[in-house]
């Protein structure tokens, strides 16, 4: 069957996306898989579907290229709310929508521009090598002196699945240096992709939230810059103790292209 697809990236990280209000877009493993190859498929570093909810705007599901699903993607969830206002399906530039670790809120402030409210952050744990935190989706974040030096597919490999991680089915794995007060460069290894992407969402807050969390002993507002391969973004949060809240992630979602796709 036949389907309309539209791409959209987010600081490199890039989605291919369903609208499934009108009819469902059923998705086995497989297709995702070939979807999202970059040789014989769309390519992308996931896909999302927009589906009809009754308590937000809409839901996203997201799917990582191996065909998992069930964890929240913050690049995805910024692209899904310019795609929905884009598209008119939401008419405001404020929305919000319902996704695997619960409700979000995004904001479209210009056409390439969107800020998303992630989840407050109360689970972590402080490691010898680096902080494991879970920011919609599980992350170890580990500060190197130079992060272009970095081994990123070797070492976050190793660290991906380390046994520290088994009850969280493994984990996502970011390095990063820090580049002056406020300003880290980042580069990420993500499961499900099992390779190094441009830019990953939830983990450039975890690690800007490890950051805080090591660097600064007192509760307030933080913002963090934080820049990947190619581009810039804001982590804004309020700490509370070991609690983080109000945490706002700000960066570029713009389409690429759209099409049509069999499934």
């Amino acid at each position: 069957m036949e389907y309309t697809f539209y791409k959209y990236q987010g600081a490199g990280n890039d989605f291919i996306i369903f609208d499934a209000r009108k009819a469902a877009v059923n998705l086995t493993e497989e297709a995702v898989f070939r979807l999202c190859d970059r040789h014989f498929g769309i390519g992308a570093d996931g896909i999302l579907v927009l589906k009809p909810a009754t308590m937000a705007d809409f839901e996203m599901l997201f799917f990582n290229p191996d065909g998992s699903t069930g964890m929240f993607c913050g690049n995805g969830g910024r692209c899904i709310a310019m795609f929905a206002h884009n598209q008119q399906i939401v008419k405001n530039a404020v929305m919000s929508f319902a996704a695997a670790d619960g409700l979000h809120f995004a904001h479209v402030i210009d056409p390439t521009l969107v800020s998303l409210k992630m989840t407050d952050t109360k689970s972590f744990e402080l490691h010898k090598d680096g902080v494991w935190i879970d920011t919609g989706t599980s992350h170890f974040v580990q500060q190197v002196e130079d992060v272009e030096k970095i081994d990123v597919v070797k070492a976050g490999r190793k660290l991906r699945n380390d046994k520290r991680f088994a009850l969280h089915q493994g984990t996502n794995v970011n390095f990063y240096s820090i580049e002056k007060e406020n300003t880290l460069k980042v580069r990420t290894y993500e499961r499900g992709v099992e390779d190094e992407t441009l830019a990953c969402g939830t983990g450039i807050t975890a690690t800007a939230l490890a950051y805080v969390l090591t660097h600064f002993k007192e509760d307030g507002k933080y913002k963090t810059e934080v820049k990947t391969r190619f581009s810039t973004l804001n982590v804004e949060c309020s700490r509370k103790g070991e609690k983080f809240e109000n945490v706002l992630l700000t960066g570029p979602a713009v389409k690429v292209f759209e099409g049509i796709t069999e499934i």
